[in-house]
Order: structure tokens, then C-alpha cells, then sequence
């Protein structure tokens, strides 16, 4: 996703072992195989009809399990369950703190099925609101575990599920959900019931519908993928144009990183708080995206990346959301370089490095923070910018196209699956035959990166090239830096040096004396110049 204040906007490792864990910590051992989500809305008031039909595994022996689902509060909003059956038979339940745990002896392997029956105003979750025009609008937005505000679920980004909804609404709406359209039925003339569903598992952030009034255009079809565009009906030339551009951009993931893992691709103009949230399949991007101007081919691209990289290949556990952002960051500036040129790829590098050194500058935390307990604040430069350099930097150390070969590697073993930062690394390494415990360990676990004073002094047959690292921290940083000599005739060569202490100094045979030296011409090395 894209935090609206942006401009735009994955083998066993020791190192990495305590990230790597699936988190059974809240759920117990259950992995739901299937959601089945039948939701009525009215123009009335904001209580929504639930009912979830849940068909799970054990994983152990179990006399009861667990589930995310908000209670009611003093302000009467939440969700309040009316029954559970099993197999039609009413079980016993409890519902406090936010958690269901509901009673039924499972063994091992057992697979069973539930049926919740609720109702409620959501907290969050399902936005109920009007759009800019005035129009009563609800849209699912689940990032990162608010899908419980209104769905029984285990919002967990590691335990993915199908989803099917049945969505019963006011006639006058149009409804888009995960997946393919399988019914529209006019069940009186007041009411009509959409049914979506998925052929792939997805996790409950990207599991969403949106309740409108839309224009909507089929704008054909890319790899057999159909592609449309859902923009309220007051914006729709502007909307049409701009969204148009979806079907262009989802060809380049397709052509660079593999199949597309959904059946369809619906780009839907909604309520969402971030700039754009990547719900699986259908992508929800904020109102004023539309412009008529494509101002947004950016924050398309990032979000369509997504459906790749945090979708289908998901993270382990909230720490490791940089292999969501940062990876739909970097490619983005890929997307950009291809496009665009080179050029414009730098500029968006360099402004992301810029963001990094400002960042660190307020918060020294590393990449893989374990520390934050707020996810929300997990949506900072560290897991977009620093993780899209992070990216960067391995792509310069391995080679272009080996960095295509793991990444294409990376996708295809973990498409639809979960996988952390050691699993990447592991597929890197199996697929360059680098060693990098080093370069992860230095990038994603340690705070901040190198502060660097440097001079240098020439004659006509040696440059003296000295080099400091400055940074408050205990952390010594090792890289390679690359030197642009620029000769008194304007002839220029670039030289790497690796730097793996404090202070190091390089003695470099010349063949004129240089008249300037540009410290990482290419921009390749995350660092702050000290001047």
C-alpha cells in the first residue's frame, strides 16, 4: 500500500531464526482452508447482517480454538455474535478482549466446519461513510489486522485462506470483491445479491468488498487477465482515462516477475485511508486519484506490484512487512527505469535515499524491527525506502541478471505461500552461489547506515583516497564504494574501493592528476556524505 503522504505512494539463516517463526501465539493451531462471508447492508443505519461459514484444519489435538473478532464497546459498536453451529448444532462459544474462542474437541488433521452468526457496527474495518460526492459508500479496509473489526477471522498475515462473499445490498449499489463475479441476483426490488470468489488462498489485509455506486469499464483483457476500472459515476471520463493505464502496467510484472496470481484485476476508486491499499485482485486507490492528469501511473504501479509482492508472496509475521512495501517500492523505480530511462529510476533512488538519512535522523531503528508494537507504525521509510535500497544494493552486489533470477526464484517457491527475510536470502544465495549472511545481517538488523567524511589529494601518478565512518553508532558498516576520477582533460574512470573499518585510507595509481573525484557516481551505496 501507499501511505497517502507519499509522493508516489523472500534456507535457514541463524541470524534471521527469530523472525522466521510462524506466530501461533493468539490462534492456537488451526489453519482455515475457507471463508465464507454472507454480509447484508442497508441504506437504514450501519449494523451489518454476518454470517461466516469457516472450514478449517487442526493442526494438533484441540478442545477448542480461537479467532479475532471485535466486541461490542460503550458506544454500542463492534460485533456482537447471536450463535455457532456445528454441523447445524448450536456449540458453545465465548466472546471477550476481542477474541472468539469457540468449543469443539478437533484431533489432529480433523477437518470441520463452523457457522457464525453476528451482527454490528463496525469500529473499522468496513468504512461506512459518503464519498466526496455525498454518496453513501462502504469499502473494506482491512491493512493491517482490522479485518476483525468486522469478520471472524484470524488476521494474520501467515494463515491464508479462500474467501467467497455474499453480499446482499440496496439495489441501486454495485458491489466488487476478491476474485471472480460468480451471481448478481435481484432478490426483490429493493435488494440484490452479489457473489465473489476465489480460485487462490489470500491473507484477511487483502480481503475486502466495496458497496457503491460505480462506473464501471472492462477495459479488455492482458495474459488473459481482465482488467476494469470502478470510478464513481460524477469522475468517470477522468477516472476511465486515468485508470486505463492499469492494463500497461500489470504486463510489466508479468513479463519481469511471473504469472499474475489472481483472475482478475479491478482498480476501484474508494474511501480507503491510505493512497492506494492493494487489496487482492481488486486494488482500492483514495478518491482524489482521479484527476483526468495520470498523475498516479506511480502509485499504480506500486500497488500492482503488491499483488505479487505481499499478496501471493506474503510475510512470515508483521516484522517482515519490508518484503511487502519495500519490494513494491523498488519495483516501482523498476517499472520506472523501464519506462522511463535511467534517469528518472535515479531520481526516485536518490530522493528514496533521501528519505532514509532523514528518517534515521529521528528514528534509529533497523529494517527488521521486532520492537514496534504498533503495525501502523511499521508503515515508515524503513520498511518502503530503506527496504526498496536494501534491494538496491543486493541487485549491484549480485548482478542484474542474477538479481532477476532469484527474484523470478523468490516468487515462484513462495508464490501464494508466506516466507521472511531469511527465505529471500536463501533463494539468493542458492541462485547467485554468494554468500550474503553478512550483507542482510548489516542492512536489515542493523540500525542506520554509514556516515562517511572523505577526502582525497592527487598528483601526477597516486591519488590518496581517505575515507571515515562518522556515524554515532557502534555499528561499522562494509561495503564497496565506487569513485569517479575526473582527469584535468575530462577524461573519467570509476574505481571500487571496499571499506570494512573505521578509518581506511587507499593509495591509487594514476596516469594524470585528477581534478575531481564524485563519490558513488551511480548511486548504488545507501550513505550520507559528511562534508
Amino acid at each position: 500500500m501507499k501511505k497517502i503522504t507519499l509522493l508516489l505512494t523472500t534456507f535457514i539463516c541463524y541470524s534471521f531464526s527469530s523472525y522466521s517463526q510462524r506466530n501461533y501465539t493468539d490462534y492456537g493451531t488451526i489453519d482455515v482452508q475457507k471463508y465464507e462471508f454472507h454480509i447484508t447492508v442497508n441504506d437504514d443505519n450501519n449494523d451489518i447482517q454476518g454470517e461466516a461459514n469457516i472450514n478449517l484444519v487442526a493442526t494438533s489435538n484441540l478442545e477448542s480454538f480461537k479467532l479475532d473478532l471485535e466486541n461490542t464497546d460503550e458506544t454500542n459498536k463492534g460485533m456482537m455474535v447471536s450463535s455457532i453451529t456445528e454441523n447445524g448444532n448450536p456449540i458453545k462459544f465465548d466472546h471477550q478482549n476481542n477474541t472468539l474462542t469457540i468449543y469443539s474437541n478437533i484431533t489432529a488433521g480433523e477437518e470441520k466446519s463452523f457457522s457464525i452468526t453476528y451482527h454490528g457496527i463496525p469500529k473499522d474495518g468496513l468504512v461506512i461513510s459518503k464519498n466526496k460526492y455525498g454518496d453513501r459508500t462502504f469499502f473494506g479496509d482491512n491493512w493491517p489486522n482490522r479485518a476483525h473489526q468486522w469478520l471472524p477471522t484470524v488476521d494474520h498475515p501467515s494463515d491464508k485462506a479462500l474467501v467467497e462473499w455474499h453480499v446482499t445490498a440496496p439495489s441501486h449499489y454495485q458491489v466488487v470483491g476478491n476474485g471472480s463475479q460468480v451471481e448478481e441476483t435481484d432478490l426483490d426490488n429493493q435488494n440484490t445479491l452479489y457473489v465473489w470468489k476465489t480460485e487462490v488462498p489470500i491473507p484477511t489485509k487483502v480481503m475486502v468488498i466495496g458497496i457503491a455506486r460505480f462506473a464501471v469499464q472492462h477495459i479488455g483483457e492482458t495474459h488473459n487477465i481482465p482488467i476494469s476500472s470502478w470510478v464513481y459515476p460524477q469522475n468517470k471520463d477522468a477516472g476511465f482515462y486515468d485508470y486505463a493505464m492499469g492494463k500497461d502496467i500489470i504486463n510489466f510484472f508479468i513479463e519481469h516477475v511471473g504469472p499474475y496470481p489472481y483472475s482478475k484485476l479491478a482498480n476501484v476508486q474508494s474511501k480507503t485511508r491510505f493512497g492506494g491499499m492493494e487489496n487482492a485482485s481488486n486494488i482500492f486507490y483514495f478518491e482524489n486519484s482521479v484527476s483526468g492528469e495520470r498523475k498516479i501511473e506511480n502509485l499504480f504501479a506500486h500497488e500492482i506490484a503488491h499483488q505479487w509482492f505481499g499478496n501471493s508472496a506474503s510475510e512470515t509475521d508483521w516484522t517482515h512487512v519490508w518484503l511487502s512495501e519495500g519490494f513494491a517500492t523498488y519495483f516501482t523505480n523498476l517499472y520506472v527505469e523501464n519506462t522511463k530511462g535511467k534517469t528518472a529510476f535515479l531520481e526516485l533512488v536518490n530522493k528514496q535515499r533521501d528519505a532514509v538519512i532523514k528518517f534515521s535522523k529521528q528514528q534509529l531503528t533497523p529494517v527488521l524491527d521486532s520492537e514496534t508494537k504498533s503495525l501502523m507504525r511499521l508503515l515508515n521509510t524503513n520498511s518502503y525506502q530503506k527496504g526498496a535500497w536494501v534491494l538496491h544494493m543486493l541487485r549491484k552486489k549480485v548482478g542484474d541478471a542474477p538479481f532477476w533470477n532469484s527474484i523470478r526464484a523468490y516468487y515462484q517457491i513462495y508464490a501464494l505461500k508466506n516466507a521472511s527475510s531469511d527465505d529471500l536470502k536463501n533463494v539468493f544465495e542458492e541462485v547467485t552461489n554468494q554468500e550474503l549472511d553478512a550483507f542482510f545481517t548489516q542492512w536489515l538488523e542493523q540500525p542506520g547506515q554509514p556516515i562517511l567524511k572523505t577526502s582525497w589529494k592527487s598528483n601526477n601518478q597516486t591519488l590518496t583516497f581517505n575515507v571515515e565512518q562518522t556515524q554515532k553508532t557502534n555499528v561499522v558498516f562494509s561495503f564497496p564504494i565506487e569513485l569517479k576520477l575526473i582527469y584535468e582533460d575530462d577524461f573519467s574512470e570509476v574505481v571500487t574501493l571496499f571499506v570494512k573499518d573505521k578509518k581506511a585510507s587507499a593509495k591509487l595509481e594514476i596516469k594524470a592528476k585528477v581534478k575531481d573525484v564524485v563519490i558513488d557516481p551511480d548511486s548504488w551505496l545507501l550513505f550520507e556524505h559528511q562534508y
